[in-house]
């Protein structure tokens, strides 16, 4: 799952997309570089994200499973890139 999108489907930020930077059994640290940050990760249950499959940032993600450093800026325009491309289809 890790450098997948997702989005939260409860809490107060419901709706939301941010990237998975890392899993564990039950939880996954999400990011979207402005509140949640790299260094500071939103630890949130399995259960109250749902992940989103297409859109993935191939770079990203690689960088990502390789343990490589990641910058809040390419979180940020990851998910702006997803957001972007994402409003035309829901318009149909």
């Amino acid at each position: 799952m890790t450098g997948k999108f997702a989005k939260s489907k409860a809490g107060h930020d419901k709706l939301k997309v941010y990237v998975i930077i890392k899993e564990e059994e039950e939880y996954v640290y999400l990011a979207d570089g402005i509140y949640k940050t790299m260094g500071k990760p939103k630890k949130k249950s399995k259960k109250h994200i749902q992940i989103i499959n297409k859109g993935q940032d191939e770079n990203l993600t690689k960088k990502l499973l390789n343990k490589e450093q990641v910058s809040d800026e390419e979180i940020k325009r990851a998910i702006k890139i997803y957001e972007c491309r994402r409003e035309p289809e829901e318009g149909r």
